[in-house]
């Protein structure tokens, strides 16, 4: 099993560049950095975890410009989106970063997407939220395109251009691994389509039930004609028992959390991580 780290990376928080480093220097496969581009003032969304919203939502750096520092200073470590708001971003302007972000670092970008969970955030970019699905799955078809085509062109109902060109492409071929999040009805219908790993949140299910739901997840990717599909488990509970649960229910990474604090919180923690892992 692969073990990956997460973390809002925030203007008060370790540097990126020190938590990269420290990542790569203890053994683990991957780092991740998710998003908001902002929390609107109103919050009529309530906060999915209960509770006053914690200050890092409206803190957290752009996670590609978070990828690309972090980039500069590894060499092995995978750096990812976890998860990137597709639905709150131009879909060319996006492709260029995420081609750029994989250029950048040799092929290291794992691109995590989700649909999003602030109604109100995603609907000052445009977006309505009973149609976020349906925006992100054109603009991540539309991505591909562009991606793996010279003169890349698409026609849909929320995504239309015409012939485009688009370059560097990303060094990873196709295209840097799409991880789908969510764990809605739709979820895995939506993996097996456009999405080439699984990441549920590991807090929210078992392991017995997860196991269930990645078995009906390969069901549906061999009917599909597809080879099984990688699942990460992110936010993983840290203890040893947990990791080798969702090991046997057949997941292949877990990503644990570490809190958007200082170096002097965030490398112990980081450093017992690594004792949970095994590395």
């Amino acid at each position: 099993m692969d073990f990956g780290i997460t973390m809002l990376p925030t203007d008060y928080s370790i540097a990126v560049t020190e938590l990269a480093r420290a990542c790569e220097d203890l053994g683990f496969e991957s780092l991740f950095f998710p998003e908001h581009t902002h929390i609107p003032a109103s919050r009529r969304t309530p906060y999915p975890a209960g509770g006053e919203l914690p200050k890092e939502y409206s803190h957290t750096l752009d996670p590609f410009v978070a990828i690309g520092a972090a980039a500069g200073v590894t060499t092995k470590l995978k750096l990812g989106t976890g998860v990137c708001l597709v639905v709150e971003r131009d879909p060319i302007t996006l492709a260029k970063e995420v081609a750029s972000a994989d250029f950048v670092s040799g092929g290291r970008l794992l691109f995590g997407i989700g649909g999003g969970w602030n109604i109100e955030e995603m609907e000052n970019h445009g977006t309505r939220g009973a149609v976020r699905w349906k925006l992100l799955r054109e603009r991540v078809l539309a991505m591909k395109r562009i991606w793996t085509e010279d003169a890349a062109e698409f026609h849909g109902e929320h995504v239309d251009f015409d012939p485009v060109w688009s370059w560097p492409k990303p060094v990873q071929r196709p295209h840097p691994p799409v991880l789908v999040g969510g764990d809605g009805p739709r979820t895995l219908a939506r993996v097996v389509e456009y999405g080439d790993e699984w990441m549920p949140i590991g807090g929210f299910r078992t392991p017995e039930s997860l196991k269930r739901r990645i078995d009906d997840l390969q069901t549906l990717a061999k009917a599909a004609g597809r080879g099984a599909i990688p699942v990460s488990v992110f936010g993983a509970p840290m203890r040893p028992e947990a990791v080798t649960e969702y090991a046997d229910a057949g997941a292949h990474r877990a990503v644990f959390f570490m809190p958007p604090a200082p170096a002097d919180v965030v490398l112990p923690r980081l450093k017992h991580a690594a004792q949970v892992a095994g590395l």
